[in-house]
């Protein structure tokens, strides 16, 4: 495994192409708006180096027989699938951030079983070559960037009907040695810090979308490949001098980008789809039950952060004994452990796919994410009742340690007796960071719709839900007899 350091230095030998607000950037690693969104990533790879920490971070490769990171691994039982829920908590509350490699992780585990499956219906080695390929990212103990959402375009209409064909990533010629793919992937978490884009189909299709029935894996750094990246909520404020202070959380953040595929060549041992469209649809369901998962255990540890921070406002603003403001902890709590709840729930209820690794519990892990859906928001906004409305309206770094006016904002922002000033301004601009700023992007936006919008986790929990069998149980119990209803 990688070292923190040695991922770092990866990174810089990689050739990315990389643009930020219309300029390409020379060096990635160092830019202030990237590197505390690296650090995140760092960090996956620092503490599966710490002994404490050595049982939720790694795992036995089922493929090498060789430990690894657990952000490389395929589920091997409930165990696994609990002990990453576990890992995902404990690096959000480590970073107050998105650490960026669940998606990969989550892809690698739907991807294994799916393409077992594709091969077993077409006599492909899809399953074959993936296997290969991920041997290759545990030895190397990669950072894959996975990727599913496209662009879409007109959202009422299908890939093959969109007036401009690139709006879902598609193949646009197939030769003997690969094929070559147009198009792009938008919300890309992570991708700049990432070794490798491992695609996947955004939707199922029919017949008519099979060119766009795709899933394979190309260098971050590949030909045709360029990177724009997003822009977050205070974003610039990374670029100020001294803005330590103002950044709520300087040392670690996330961050997404549009990723460009401009007529990309991928080696046939790199491509795990072709065309095979009727199995687009399981591909994006197993994705999606997997990172639906995920958030059960990455939106807990941010929440934990946040619940941290409004109880220290609270002790800053002198009210840590006010009934009302620990009631709303006790809510916040109770609100961030129900999501941890239903991670662990959709892990421990797992079974495992035809190709062996572990499945969560479809229906559970829809569940989860729709709480997710809410709980965040509700969290934050307690965090900001909590935190008042300076939160908002505090002056700068820059004003507190000027020479004349800093004795004003010392005076006149200290809190309760006994407490620092700067201290107490700390914790409010973490506070709005999670709420409000860069790292509301991926505690609350991204509650919303990553993993799939709200609607998305409504339908497959209605599918999933087995209402009939729910209907027969009341039957029995009511002793209805079906026999007297009229036909």
């Amino acid at each position: 495994m990688m070292t923190k350091e040695q991922y770092i230095e990866s990174l810089r030998k990689l050739n990315l192409k990389v643009y930020f607000m219309g300029e390409l950037i020379s060096n990635p690693v160092d830019h202030p708006m990237i590197r505390p969104s690296m650090n995140s990533v760092a960090m996956t790879y620092e503490l599966a180096e710490k002994e404490e920490y050595r049982t939720l971070m790694t795992a036995k490769s089922n493929l090498t027989g060789k430990t690894i990171n657990r952000f490389c691994h395929l589920h091997q039982c409930t165990e696994d699938l609990i002990n990453k829920v576990k890992m995902q908590r404990l690096v959000g509350q480590k970073t107050g951030a998105c650490f960026q490699r669940c998606v990969g992780m989550d892809a690698f585990n739907a991807i294994y079983s799916t393409t077992y499956e594709i091969d077993q219906a077409h006599g492909t080695e899809y399953h074959k070559r993936f296997t290969e390929y991920l041997k290759y990212v545990q030895d190397n103990d990669l950072t894959v960037d996975g990727a599913m959402t496209d662009p879409k375009g007109d959202r009422g209409l299908s890939p093959s009907q969109q007036e401009d064909p690139d709006l879902y990533l598609r193949i646009k010629e197939v030769r003997p040695d690969g094929i070559i793919v147009r198009g792009a992937k938008a919300h890309q978490t992570g991708a700049v810090n990432s070794h490798e884009h491992l695609i996947m189909p955004t939707v199922a299709m029919k017949e008519a979308d099979k060119d766009y029935a795709v899933s394979f894996a190309v260098p971050s750094d590949a030909e045709g490949v360029l990177m724009i990246y997003g822009r977050q909520s205070c974003d610039t404020r990374k670029m100020e001098k001294d803005a330590d202070l103002d950044l709520g959380n300087s040392q670690f953040g996330g961050h997404e980008a549009l990723v460009i595929f401009d007529d990309v060549f991928v080696p046939n041992e790199r491509v795990f789809m072709c065309k095979e469209y009727e199995f687009a649809g399981m591909m994006v369901e197993r994705f999606a039950g997997y990172h639906r998962q995920s958030y059960g255990g990455c939106k807990v540890g941010v929440g934990d952060v946040l619940i941290g921070a409004a109880a220290l406002a609270a002790d800053y603003n002198g009210v840590p004994k006010a009934n009302h403001i620990k009631d709303k902890i006790i809510e916040m709590m109770h609100l961030n452990e129900t999501l941890y709840s239903c991670g662990i729930a959709c892990s421990a209820e797992g079974k495992p796919t035809l190709a062996g690794n572990y499945q969560i519990d479809l229906l559970l892990a829809n569940v989860c994410k729709q709480n997710v859906t809410r709980f965040p928001y509700e969290i934050a906004r307690l965090a900001e009742d909590i935190a008042g409305g300076l939160m908002v309206t505090m002056p700068s770094a820059q004003d507190l340690r000027d020479p004349y006016i800093g004795k004003y904002v010392k005076k006149y922002l200290q809190g309760a007796t006994g407490t620092d000033t700067e201290n107490r301004m700390r914790v409010l601009r973490l506070i709005e960071n999670i709420t409000l700023g860069t790292a509301a992007v991926g505690y609350r936006t991204e509650s919303m719709h990553g993993a799939g919008s709200p609607q998305a986790q409504r339908i497959m929990i209605a599918r999933q839900g087995n209402l009939e069998s729910k209907k027969e149980l009341a039957k029995q119990i009511a002793r209805i007899d079906e026999s007297k209803n009229r036909k």
